[in-house]
């Protein structure tokens, strides 16, 4: 569907400041919330906000479904008197500008221990019964997600594949054993997940009501080891036997990549989750629907056709395309949900069958503009070339900042880039891409919150195919300033992407 004339700024949770060394739901996100309506933006955009595993990867979670408990505030818990300030006693200094995961998730687990042991203890008939409510609610996906955690623990982390087989391959008297054998354990993780959603749905209440939508994030694909992989096996191509990726998700080799990219997530049976109506997808699209205003899907290209590569290869290149059910899924989720606001992650190898696809449901597709200056006139990238319903970023989540990437830059894109602009203007290359993002005709424009503060390549929130090091840049507290939001509200305004009551003033 095509969205008004609008722009918004691209933040993980992660990076809030906070005393606990990872952004949370706390003050800090109530006054990004604040920063937002005063600079006349409409949108906050995050990363996937699920539960983490190795590497950190929001796009590789433990579940589709619920919530990362590193993002639970500490200090709301304390109001609600889960928490006392002397758990807070012998806090360690975190780095201001960065995430140490290692140091910060033992920390922070001990106290979501210590505040479901006051909740199991001392929690009133009014929150035992919300609480039983939202486990009621979210059974759907809450019972599988506890219970596959609570196992975890109890094999140290292994991946499921791996867990004795009468429990890998779920055979109801095994799971009805380890379910009386992990009361407590179960217990905990549907605890802090209602705490996530507890603290999530008042802070995305706060903004909505403040004229911010937030933007959420589909993974088209989901980690092998995941409670959706583990109780869902039949859409999934899996090996019968070893229960790993019969068939892997990744992209073919191309001109940045000899080798493609190896993802390891298995594919889907889309053959299977067609004859059952695409319910697990309808669920997750539910799902999201309870905490984001609109869906950017990642991938999107996978939904017309996928690149598949078999079980043991080592890279992309020995895969090969296979059709999706894109055209019946879409519309199954049409019938069933309505028009759905969705954003269609469209960059890659983009066919013509793909863009047909996007256009026949009128998904904006998205626009980057540091890969605009790089070729001829006929880059798609370039302002010139948008059509109007369309997401133009100056950069995501995957690129380098627009400062680090300018520095980074060749000398022929250099050239490119200054001779479109005219000249660099004295404020810096940052404000001169965010200008052009904000001038252009595509309907949406999201920027980066680095961009904002143009700060450079140390600030790079990921390196696509690093295992390591990403997803841990943070900003420091007071850097949203009221020059900063006076700033971007006059060009927000200019642009004519602010909101119609802010402009009319």
């Amino acid at each position: 569907m095509p969205f008004p004339r609008s722009s918004g700024i691209l933040l993980h949770p992660t990076s809030f400041p906070s005393r606990f060394g990872i952004g949370d739901l706390g003050l800090e996100a109530y006054r990004f919330i604040d920063f937002l309506k005063d600079s006349n933006q409409q949108y906050w955009q995050v990363l996937p906000l699920g539960p983490t595993g190795y590497g950190n990867s929001p796009y590789m979670s433990y579940s589709a479904m619920a919530g990362n408990p590193l993002l639970i505030s500490p200090e709301k818990l304390l109001k609600d008197e889960l928490l006392k300030e002397e758990d807070f006693a012998n806090l360690p200094g975190f780095p201001a500008n960065k995430v140490d995961f290692e140091q910060i998730v033992p920390i922070k687990n001990a106290l979501l221990q210590k505040a479901c042991e006051n909740f199991h203890t001392k929690a009133t008939s009014t929150q035992q019964k919300k609480f039983a409510e939202f486990c009621d609610r979210k059974a759907y996906w809450l019972d599988d997600y506890a219970l596959f955690m609570a196992l975890k623990d109890t094999q140290n982390g292994a991946s499921w594949h791996t867990w004795e087989p009468e429990v890998a391959k779920r055979q109801p008297e095994a799971l009805d054993r380890v379910r009386r054998q992990l009361t407590q354990e179960i217990f905990y993780y549907k605890f802090i997940q209602y705490e996530f959603f507890q603290q999530w749905s008042e802070l995305k209440t706060y903004a909505n009501k403040h004229g911010i939508d937030i933007i959420g994030d589909i993974p088209i694909y989901v980690a092998h080891d995941s409670a959706d992989v583990w109780s869902n096996p039949d859409i999934f191509a899996l090996d019968e036997e070893t229960g790993e990726a019969a068939q892997m998700a990744g992209v073919p080799p191309d001109y940045f990549s000899a080798t493609g990219q190896l993802w390891g997530n298995p594919v889907y049976n889309w053959e299977e989750l067609q004859k059952q109506d695409f319910k697990w997808w309808l669920q997750r699209f539910e799902a999201m629907l309870d905490y984001v205003d609109i869906i950017r899907i990642d991938h999107f290209r996978g939904f017309e056709a996928y690149w598949s590569v078999p079980q043991g290869e080592e890279t992309a290149i020995n895969g090969e395309w296979v059709e999706a059910p894109g055209e019946a899924f879409f519309e199954t989720i049409r019938q069933k949900l309505g028009k759905l606001p969705v954003l269609a992650e469209d960059l890659g190898v983009i066919t013509p069958e793909v863009e047909a696809l996007r256009d026949k449901f009128e998904f904006p597709g998205m626009k980057v503009l540091q890969f605009a200056f790089g070729s001829d006139p006929g880059n798609p990238f370039l302002p010139f070339n948008y059509p109007r319903n369309a997401v133009v970023y100056t950069g995501t989540h995957d690129n380098d900042t627009t400062v680090g990437w300018f520095n980074q830059a060749g000398d022929w894109e250099k050239e490119n880039l200054l001779l479109y602009l005219g000249c660099v203007s004295p404020e810096g290359i940052h404000w001169d891409l965010i200008r052009l993002a904000l001038s252009s005709i595509a309907n949406q424009a999201i920027l980066p919150l680095q961009d904002i503060l143009g700060l450079g390549g140390e600030a790079r929130m990921n390196f696509p195919s690093v295992a390591e090091g990403n997803w841990e840049w943070r900003y420091q507290e007071n850097a949203l300033t009221q020059e900063l939001s006076h700033k971007l509200k006059r060009l927000t305004t200019l642009y004519g992407r602010a909101p119609k009551e802010s402009s009319a003033r």
